[in-house]
């Protein structure tokens, strides 16, 4: 199955899925955990963007990446700049930030084959891995001459430039109850 197939066949369709190498892929479901984190993280990159003056624009899930002509991904959250998405697209085809929130049965999928597939597309500028257990970012940011650079933030400021926002990782968390005390 193509992309294109794929986004026509999808719409139609009870859950959600991704296709991978033109193979169709179901979603797990999501823990609640999970899904706050990811409401966390949108909530966060769209009040960053409201700071800003930039043209870009914060989605939440239910936006496809498109990787190639056979794989297309579903972002957890997605950054785009210039104009404004048709308003019944389901693909954002120049993103710039992607996230993906990990949990167990991912981690190793967001870390490998999406890592290397966001980076795929051109526009891609930032890939945010956010573990909701370790409250932590992995922040892919594309360098000079085609290097990957990666940090690791437990605190502080994440600089996403472009398209030229900044974040603190405490946001991307926001809203959320304190971790669990691995002592009690």
């Amino acid at each position: 199955m193509t992309v294109d197939e794929f986004l026509v066949w999808a719409e139609g369709q009870p859950g959600r899925y991704e296709l991978v190498e033109g193979q169709v892929v179901a979603m797990s479901p999501e823990r609640v955990r999970h899904a706050e984190v990811k409401a966390s993280a949108y909530l966060a990159l769209r009040s960053a963007l409201n700071r800003t003056q930039l043209p870009c624009r914060a989605l939440p899930d239910g936006m496809s990446v498109r990787i190639n002509d056979t794989t297309v991904h579903e972002p957890d959250a997605v950054v785009y700049c210039g104009a404004r998405a048709d308003p019944d697209a389901t693909e954002i085809p120049n993103p710039v930030i992607v996230v993906e929130v990990l949990s167990p049965s991912t981690v190793a999928v967001d870390s490998g084959r999406k890592l290397s597939g966001y980076f795929s597309v051109a526009s891609v500028a930032h890939y945010l891995m956010i573990d909701p257990v370790k409250r932590l970012v992995i922040h892919h940011a594309r360098g000079t001459d085609g290097l990957i650079e990666t940090r690791i933030a437990s605190e502080g400021q994440l600089a996403l430039t472009p398209p030229g926002l900044s974040l603190s990782v405490a946001e991307l968390f926001a809203d959320l109850p304190p971790p669990a005390d691995p002592a009690a």
